[in-house]
């Protein structure tokens, strides 16, 4: 079983909550950089937010005692090839980021990427074994040139490519039908411990760690009708690719730097159609980030959350 890019809850929109569940002001704590403007908000760990009323910048809008005055930053689950980013109220310059899970510019991690160089970081990006091919080919053909365009007109750089498959985590795991598979052929030090080295021997460090990976593969089946194959396919591409990306990474990591993912409401709510173990993937992603940012935060002072994406505004 394969790491996939995770764009999007698999078939299935994201359902409205009210925005007011859950928000928290913690200021650009988050990536650890420094502010640009008076105020900047962002989502608490682990919370889930969707609105049924999009954020627009400028907007003031007030429940109970927290208040958004300005927000200017748009990260978009589709297609970014007709939308600027305006970057983050956020100084990035000198930092670096990771990306796990980037291999086109419709999802997540694409978003998040340009908004990160918006900011000023370096972007480096994992990209699943075998859509490596195609990404770097329609990077180098410009393919991706109108995605990349950032709001001073300038094109989003990504410093370097590596091949990445995170279900496995060192060459040991990976079974000899995936060694042999065509897919792979040709590619070398994907595995999660693998790339951290590369990184590492290339780079020396990073300041953020990004993980916009999952997989399930029985995700259409009712959750009665998940195979136990398909239902620890999903909680090991899912949710345990975080645990092992942090423990391979934060040696590497600077200090008082930080680490995200991507979770669902469905980890907490009924959502018919996100099945096949992936709800129950959500719940580990969730529960783990917890104990991750505890561990973490002791060892080195870094960050460690999640978040439902999915606000106009908020990465």
């Amino acid at each position: 079983m394969a790491t996939t890019v995770s764009n999007l809850p698999t078939a299935m929109s994201r359902p409205k909550i009210p925005s007011s569940q859950r928000i928290a002001n913690v200021g650009p704590a988050l990536l650890g950089a420094r502010s640009k403007v008076g105020s900047c908000y962002k989502l608490a760990s682990v919370c889930h937010v969707a609105s049924a009323q999009p954020f627009q910048q400028g907007l003031t809008m007030t429940s109970g005692a927290v208040k958004y005055d300005k927000i200017i930053t748009k990260a978009m689950s589709e297609s970014s090839s007709n939308k600027e980013v305006a970057g983050l109220p956020i100084d990035l310059k000198g930092k670096r980021a990771f990306i796990a899970g980037v291999a086109d510019d419709n999802g997540y991690g694409w978003a998040i990427a340009k908004s990160l160089a918006a900011a000023g970081a370096e972007i480096l990006v994992g990209t699943w074994v075998p859509a490596l091919n195609i990404f770097e080919s329609s990077l180098r053909r410009g393919k991706f040139d109108e995605s990349r365009k950032l709001q001073d007109g300038s094109l989003m750089e990504i410093a370097k490519v590596y091949p990445l498959d995170a279900v496995y985590d060192s060459p040991e795991d990976v079974p000899e039908d995936v060694k042999a598979n065509k897919r792979y052929a040709g590619a070398t030090n994907w595995t999660v411990q693998e790339v951290a080295e590369s990184v590492k021997k290339d780079f020396g460090t990073i300041d953020i760690l990004v993980h916009s990976l999952a997989n399930g593969p029985e995700v259409s089946k009712l959750l009665s009708e998940t195979s136990r194959k398909g239902y620890l396919a999903a909680l090991s591409a899912s949710s345990y690719s975080y645990i092992s990306l942090l423990k391979h990474f934060l040696p590497i990591m600077n200090p008082d730097g930080s680490a995200i993912s991507l979770t669902y409401i469905a980890s907490e709510r009924i959502i018919p159609g996100y099945g096949g173990g992936m709800s129950s993937a959500k719940a580990a992603l969730e529960s783990d980030t917890r104990v991750l940012a505890f561990e973490a935060g002791r060892k080195k002072r870094i960050r460690v959350n999640t978040i439902s994406a999915g606000i106009d505004g908020f990465l």
